[in-house]
């Protein structure tokens, strides 16, 4: 067994509430052989180089050629120097009309999100509905400009819902960065710190959300995160506050 399965099945246990293991029969230890343990002959060995990979640079080079979302999908199912994807049960790639004029860029995949393969599904992914059908937009609509286009930082799930991490971020990149192109919306939505630590360079949202920023030629607007919502309701009114500073821009557009 690769060691990448072997953590996902140690992960998968743990989850199901696994905190010991036993042997089907129990062991006499009393009468195990009490002599060490001979040391075995040490060898020289000639020392094996294994070259550096530089997993940016690799995304890079994946992510560069696609011309569809199709074929950016299918470049991010080929990267294998991501350790995530080997925990995952699927790849979270996006949902809703890619036409939109708007593209929410979520954090990470949490469990329903892994189990069904689409962004936001879970209860912050109802909540995340509920604020957009508020200014009347609608990930399910037909018409490009009443929906909106979601996908996520990464696209597999952390093990325990963790943050992640600086250098998964960065090897990402290149396929967000690629994935926004292809899109071109009018306005990008960083919901939450980790979207914004991806997409402006900086964390800290209670601090940054309120007004659009212009960077790599686009214009983002920070948000807080639904899930923050849902523990937190006093910041409903940030929120209500930042899709209506959304719907202005969207109507200056």
């Amino acid at each position: 067994m690769e060691w990448h399965n072997a953590r996902a099945l140690m992960e998968w246990q743990l989850e199901m509430g696994v905190n010991e293991t036993i042997l089907n029969a129990p062991i006499d230890r009393y009468a195990l052989d009490p002599s060490p343990i001979k040391a075995a002959k040490k060898e020289t060995a000639t020392p094996v180089i294994i070259p550096k990979v530089d997993p940016v640079a690799i995304a890079k080079k994946l992510a560069e050629p696609a011309n569809s979302l199709e074929e950016l999908r299918s470049a991010m199912e080929a990267f294998d120097h991501c350790e995530l994807k080997f925990g995952a049960r699927n790849l979270v790639f996006s949902d809703g009309n890619s036409k939109a004029p708007v593209m929410i860029v979520g954090e990470a995949p949490g469990r329903e999100e892994d189990q069904q393969g689409k962004p936001f599904v879970g209860r912050a992914g109802q909540m995340l509905d509920k604020m957009f059908a508020a200014i009347s937009l609608d990930r399910g609509a037909q018409e490009a400009e009443k929906s909106v286009y979601i996908t996520n930082v990464l696209p597999w799930r952390p093990s325990q819902n963790r943050d992640p991490k600086p250098d998964e971020i960065a090897m990402m990149w290149p396929f967000l960065q690629k994935h926004i192109s292809l899109v071109n919306p009018s306005v990008v939505i960083a919901m939450g710190n980790i979207s914004c630590q991806a997409l402006l360079g900086e964390k800290g949202i209670t601090k940054l959300r309120g007004r659009v920023r212009q960077r790599h030629n686009l214009d983002i607007l920070p948000m807080v995160h639904p899930a923050n919502l849902l523990r937190n309701p006093s910041a409903k009114k940030h929120a209500w506050a930042d899709l209506l500073t959304l719907k202005v821009r969207l109507e200056q557009i």
